[in-house]
């Protein structure tokens, strides 16, 4: 029978794409990661990883395997969770993709609690803009802001999201408010990426827009803090700029119009049958955290 501990080395090699990095996480030298991998190979007759000097990749053999291991390891982490109970101790290391915003204001201040909670179990949080390979990265799960189409990932609704039309009050007085939507043309737009559509529910249902702005980022904080130093209208989510609109730093423009009720906060994790512990208990934590009425709409 295979050895256990050569299935955990193997995801992790592959999790991590480095012999090296695989034996760092797990307490070996690279040597033994390697050794252990060929002992692998060896007893299930195949090539499981193509190795060159610079990477690391799976073979056809080598993917339907990861594939099943990835089920066997999380089984029998939830059988040791179901044994245990949630009070025991979570260990290892849960790596998370997230929005970098979302990640900074909404994430990083309720790890504290979290992590008390769970004091063996390390964090690694990675904060992006961009939609990471949750397999190849070798995440545990990622936050996602977006309208998630059907894919191999398994996604968990924790929130929704709300997304308003607004501007200063600066950029209002100077320019006056739009009347319509239609008006939006004559005025300074803030899209988060120049030529990005905006899609809106309407009194009419579903439309989409273009608008043309002068500022082009490609970073999300940026935009918030022009519109809020005056330079236009935006698509701002409220989990952005609840504060400010509390405060009159901002003002909700067309309310009649919001950005598509399909965007949501999800939770996204590779599909298999068993879900790690570690991962649900954070999912969880999140969802009640967040709730179907999250506290930055109160």
């Amino acid at each position: 029978m295979t050895n256990l501990g050569d299935l955990e080395i193997f995801a992790k090699v592959v999790s991590t794409g480095s012999m090296s990095l695989a034996g760092r996480a797990l307490g070996f030298s690279p040597a033994v990661v390697s050794k252990r991998i060929k002992r692998l190979e060896d007893r299930l007759g195949t090539r499981l990883l193509q190795r060159t000097t610079r990477q690391i990749s799976l073979t056809e053999a080598g993917q339907g395997f990861y594939d099943r291991v990835l089920g066997i390891l999380a089984g029998l982490e939830e059988a040791e969770f179901y044994i245990s109970g949630r009070s025991a101790q979570m260990h290892g290391t849960l790596k998370i993709s997230a929005p970098t915003s979302f990640g900074r204001m909404h994430i990083a201040p309720h790890l504290k609690a979290f992590m008390e909670t769970h004091p063996e179990l390390a964090i690694n949080l990675v904060l992006t803009d961009e939609f990471s390979d949750i397999v190849g990265g070798g995440f545990d799960l990622a936050i996602r802001i977006a309208e998630l189409t059907d894919s191999s990932l398994v996604a968990r609704r924790l929130a929704p999201v709300r997304r308003l039309l607004c501007a200063s009050p600066d950029y209002l007085a100077a320019h006056g408010k739009p009347r319509d939507i239609d008006d939006l043309k004559h005025h300074r737009c803030v899209p988060a990426h120049n030529g990005d559509t905006w899609r809106l529910n309407g009194p009419d249902g579903m439309l989409s827009l273009r608008p043309e702005g002068m500022l082009v980022t490609n970073s999300s904080e940026v935009i918030r803090e022009a519109v809020i130093s005056g330079l236009g209208i935006a698509l701002r989510s409220t989990w952005d700029i609840g504060e400010e609109l509390k405060a009159g730093k901002l003002v909700q423009v067309l309310p009649a119009y919001e950005g598509s009720h399909n965007v949501a906060l999800s939770a996204v994790y590779p599909s298999r049958q068993f879900l790690p512990a570690k991962v649900r208990l954070f999912i969880d934590y999140l969802a009640e955290l967040y709730g179907p009425v999250p506290y930055w709409e109160r």
